[in-house]
């Protein structure tokens, strides 16, 4: 017995120093690869000279697979960067780098969207930035008296919603304005025929508090379309959506946020239910009161646009229901708890009622409204 013992012990040093070179050792790179990886960190220390003017900050490459064959190498990498003054943390975008070796030594020769991610406003074309006193715009082959023209609309969307939403939010506005519709669906990684007739959209990702990254993406055409009210109305929706993100949550109801956001813009204008929701009015007086509060499903684009109508103009008026009987401050409560709390707490809450009583409230609001 000690002699097997013996050599145990001397045998299993070994095999774990075996398992352990196997198991956690990375693979070595060649000298190539290190040379192809030294070679886009030395590239991405500064951004590219087409984009001065835009504020950026904390720009940076971070490869993740070399790919080469012969005297080209592909890179992937993730590029992370802020706009200063108004992302409270790093963009992401997903990127491919094409690099050639030249004279013994490896130079980036491209840089775009890797497949399948999402290009940045500046791979369409080169940037025109024009900075208002809440907003910043950044357009695509736009003409910069337009942007001028958006960057104020902004500005004066900017405090109109800060009014509305006394919750914590930057009180800033990142405004894209691509050459197209087509470009602005490229941008958004969705079908051009989604954004149709639409003045504008937010980006952004719910619950992340406080919002990263939000984005107003102007649709060109739909906003060439509007007259100045509505485009007025438009961007503070908009820029309420911006203000709203970090408190909206996967539980909070569609209706209430879209409700909420249109609530903002028409906040202090003289608009009336009459003027402002004309699809929904017309409902009504046919007796077509809503059974219910609008679903999620009737905010899809692509179907009846009549139907899309009532949905937006119903959601408005509830919330506006909600702020001129319980106030404004019950309302802003409201939006609050449903992003936090189950929808039935939430309206307790808040309103100290139950959902059911408060559809009643808003159906009986819509028929005096609509008589």
């Amino acid at each position: 017995m000690p002699p097997v013992r013996r050599s145990l012990v001397r045998v299993l040093p070994l095999l774990l120093s075996v398992l352990l070179a196997g198991c956690g050792a990375p693979a070595p790179r060649d000298t190539a690869e290190r040379e192809v990886r030294a070679a886009v960190a030395a590239w991405a220390r500064t951004p590219p000279a087409q984009l001065a003017g835009i504020p950026l900050e904390d720009w940076a490459y971070e490869v993740s697979a070399v790919r080469r064959s012969g005297a080209a190498a592909t890179v992937r990498a993730e590029l992370r960067y802020r706009l200063g003054g108004y992302d409270a943390a790093a963009a992401v975008s997903a990127r491919e780098v094409s690099l050639a070796r030249e004279d013994g030594r490896w130079l980036v020769t491209g840089d775009r969207a890797a497949p399948g991610a999402l290009p940045q406003l500046w791979d369409q074309g080169p940037v025109t930035v024009v900075r208002g006193a809440h907003s910043l715009v950044l357009g695509a082959g736009r003409d910069p008296a337009a942007l001028s023209a958006i960057a104020a609309e902004a500005d004066r969307a900017v405090p109109a919603v800060s009014a509305a939403w006394p919750g914590p939010w930057a009180g800033r506005a990142v405004v894209l304005v691509p050459g197209s519709l087509e470009r602005m669906a490229q941008l958004l990684g969705r079908p051009a025929a989604e954004y149709r007739g639409m003045g504008a959209v937010t980006t952004g990702r719910v619950g992340a508090a406080p919002a990263p990254a939000d984005r107003v993406v102007v649709n060109p055409e739909g906003w060439a379309e509007l007259s100045a009210e509505g485009r007025r109305v438009i961007l503070a929706h908009e820029v309420t959506h911006v203000a709203t993100r970090a408190a909206t949550t996967a539980t909070t109801p569609l209706w209430l946020s879209e409700g909420f956001a249109d609530w903002a813009a028409y906040r202090g204008t003289p608009a009336t239910p009459e003027q402002a929701a004309p699809a929904l009015a017309r409902a009504v007086r046919r007796g077509e009161v809503p059974g219910e509060l609008p679903r999620a499903q009737d905010f899809a684009f692509g179907g009846d646009p009549e139907a899309l109508a009532r949905a937006y103009e119903g959601a408005w008026l509830a919330c506006r229901t909600v702020a001129e009987r319980w106030g404004e401050a019950a309302l802003v409560d409201l939006y609050g708890r449903a992003g936090r709390e189950p929808w039935p707490v939430a309206v307790r809450g808040a309103l100290g009622i139950d959902p059911q009583e408060l559809t009643k409230d808003w159906q009986e609001a819509l028929r005096e409204q609509f008589r």
